[in-house]
């Protein structure tokens, strides 16, 4: 039986959301709701379907908010790095930090007028002694040893024959969430009230002669039959994302901006290195305990929190443990599929370190956190815009990695809103899960925390549950479909979490991971 490419399925226990907690977002202590699941362990295309669904991980646990109960509803963002064009501030941060690199320039006065600096996601906060109970629940090492025994008895069992209710073997690479927009689209004139933030509605500020540009370019791409019609390129990179130098007359691109060559007496020196999240790897064992460092003294003086409550055990719990399995495959990006730590090196000593997860279809940003007495430099905005160029570095050989996702766009949290502000982006559907251009999505916000933002009215979820009998259940040391593990069952609230289970993850992620029972 096959459940992936070369590798072990997906292996999960559902956790139904039973109570409200506290949201890290409002304060509200008993307004915010979702669903989790403890992954012991997850494949990278698992995890990609899933975030397409609006799951997101923390550590081993991955939650889904339920999006018309909480009190902040939080909807998956991506960028569309191949159409990225960076706005002015954007462009005045990478100058800023160019200056500093160069003369050891330090910008007078404060950085008020950046967005918010960390791309910190609090939803999980109410949930943390949940995690740590199912972290101490949890064997991983025994629940391995069972699966891989049912794996190879498994395999023994398929050579011979396949009774009707056994699983069926399966492909399952290359499988991919539609991402359709709605067919009709919504014109924007909405105003932010005042103090509600930037108004996302109006796209960033440009010259006359940019918009110029890109009147010419539009119409460029409507002549040539071979262009999509909404500017996004399928296979290969468009011949001027990566120019080796920008002509005069032309803005200049995100990577001239960043990788803009420095003099030899420069005074400082800033190195970007890609570390694999692994216990393993040489690089990530002799930088934790700096590593380990930087995280505590940012969470004690950007979050407040207790120094007490910041141990290595939190520390490797959230962010150097991850479910999802490292994957090399010919195809895929040089580095691989799976969860790293980008870290910033200045002058010999770590200043920010970005935790990202590499998918088939995107980057997936996770948390960061960065020396504080190095605010000045905007290093929340910095490294977004350096794993925004990231994606595009790793589009040139794998195509379909083309998307940066920024985890969650919470319009009914201001300081939230930052994320809307890397254009192009799209929020994704709550109940059809088809991606939505941001701006046809803000008049809806704007009357409403929670919205459908699939304008079609026929639409409905493409990938729902509509076999639950096929659902994959790992019981007893034995794999089996939902439809044979349930005879054997006469509890209705097991039949009711593996229905809802199976309703969220949808029909393709219930058929290849493994719904854990004990």
């Amino acid at each position: 039986m096959a459940f992936c490419a070369g590798g072990s399925p997906s292996v999960v226990e559902y956790f139904p959301s039973e109570d409200f907690y506290r949201c890290g977002y409002c304060k509200n202590e008993l307004g915010s709701r979702s669903n989790g699941m403890w992954a012991h362990s997850m494949t990278v295309q698992d995890y990609q379907d899933l975030i397409d669904r609006g799951w997101r991980r923390s550590g081993k646990y991955v939650y889904k908010p339920v999006m018309n109960q909480t009190c902040c509803p939080q909807y998956t963002i991506r960028c569309r790095p191949l159409q990225f064009q960076p706005s002015k501030s954007h462009k005045k941060v990478l100058k800023k930090m160019l200056k500093f690199l160069a003369k050891g320039e330090i910008p007078k006065g404060s950085c008020n007028d950046e967005p918010m600096d960390s791309t910190v996601d609090d939803a999980v906060t109410g949930d943390f002694a949940l995690i740590n109970k199912l972290d101490i629940q949890c064997d991983l090492k025994t629940l391995s040893d069972d699966l891989k025994e049912s794996l190879e008895s498994e395999g023994k069992n398929s050579k011979k024959e396949e009774p009707h209710e056994l699983l069926q073997s399966q492909d399952f690479v290359g499988e991919k969430l539609d991402s359709g927009e709605p067919s009709h689209s919504v014109k924007v004139h909405t105003v932010p009230k005042p103090g509600k933030g930037a108004d996302l509605s109006k796209p960033p500020c440009r010259k006359a002669k940019e918009i110029r540009k890109e009147r010419k370019r539009l119409k460029l791409m409507q002549q040539n039959p071979a262009g999509e019609h909404e500017g996004f390129q399928a296979q290969g990179q468009p011949p001027s994302l990566f120019p080796a130098k920008a002509k005069s007359n032309q803005p200049k691109s995100l990577e001239d901006l960043i990788f803009e060559s420095l003099p030899e007496d420069a005074s400082h020196k800033l190195e970007v290195r890609l570390v694999p999240v692994s216990s393993e790897d040489p690089e990530f064992k002799s930088s934790f305990s700096q590593s380990f460092s930087l995280y505590v003294k940012y969470q004690v003086a950007i979050h407040q929190d207790p120094p007490e409550e910041c141990g290595k055990t939190e520390f490797t719990r959230f962010l150097c443990t991850s479910p999802l399995e490292a994957e090399t495959p010919p195809n895929g990006p040089d580095c691989g599929y799976g969860s790293f730590h980008q870290q910033y090196w200045l002058d010999g000593k770590i200043i920010a370190v970005g935790v990202i997860d590499i998918l088939p279809n995107c980057v997936s940003s996770v948390y960061l956190y960065y020396d504080p007495d190095y605010s000045f430099l905007s290093l929340g905005v910095y490294s977004a815009l350096r794993e925004i160029a990231f994606t595009r570095q790793l589009h040139e050989k794998t195509s379909q990695l083309s998307y940066y996702y920024m985890g969650f766009y919470i319009h009914s949290c201001p300081k939230m809103r930052y994320k809307g502000q890397y254009r192009p982006s799209d929020l994704l559907c709550p109940e059809t899960y088809v991606w939505v251009p941001i701006e046809q999505c803000l008049p809806s916000l704007e009357n409403s925390k929670y919205c459908r933002f699939n304008q079609d009215p026929e639409a409905v979820d493409e990938d729902r549950s509509t076999e639950p009998d096929r659902v994959q259940v790992f019981h007893k040391r034995a794999i089996m479909p939902y439809g044979v593990y349930k005879k054997h069952q006469k509890d209705p609230s097991e039949e009711a979490a593996v229905l809802q289970y199976a309703s969220l993850v949808g029909q393709k992620c219930s058929e290849r991971m493994l719904l854990f029972r004990n």
